[in-house]
């Protein structure tokens, strides 16, 4: 069958492209057209309070935005595609992830220590979840201690795909 009609023919690569892109990852590795996809999720440094003794000592907004650097330059090394999605400890954080996690589908999304680890930021935490729950139910999720070792956290659940401990 062949389409004459540039318009429609465009349409139908449109449709194509995305319906692929909602293909669980695991029924595309084979095809070898996309790459695992992983969300790194975390506090957004300039709202973090550095202060608070959860936090490891010495944290700061720098050296945030250097493990966040490192665990990026981890990702692409395994040849995996990742995203940054930093949130505000606020009202905005569970439709901020929900938005994040509707502009492409992921593989996995690690959960940034910031986000779970103080017990005040303990009603982020479920909002955190709960939203990817509600946006990628399928979506593995890992946690990581810091940012440089956000690829290994991935891995845990990527490695050897979903599987229940």
């Amino acid at each position: 069958m062949r389409l004459r009609n540039p318009l429609v023919y465009n349409l139908l690569v449109k449709f194509c492209r995305n319906w692929w892109l909602t293909v669980p990852s695991a029924a595309r590795k084979n095809k070898g057209d996309l790459m695992t996809r992983v969300l790194l999720l975390g506090l957004d440094p300039k709202t973090v309070d550095y202060s608070d003794p959860a936090l490891p000592p010495g944290m700061t907004a720098e050296k945030i935005h250097a493990g966040i650097a490192v665990a990026m330059r981890q990702f692409a090394e395994r040849g995996w595609e990742a995203d940054v999605g930093l949130i505000r400890p606020d009202e905005t954080a569970g439709p901020a992830v929900e938005r994040q996690l509707a502009s492409k589908t992921y593989d996995c999304v690690v959960v940034g220590g910031g986000v779970r680890m103080p017990p005040r930021s303990l009603e982020l935490f479920e909002v955190v979840i709960n939203a990817i729950h509600k946006a990628a139910p399928g979506t593995a999720i890992a946690f990581n201690t810091r940012p440089d070792d956000s690829a290994d956290a991935a891995a845990r659940w990527l490695t050897a795909g979903s599987r229940a401990v």
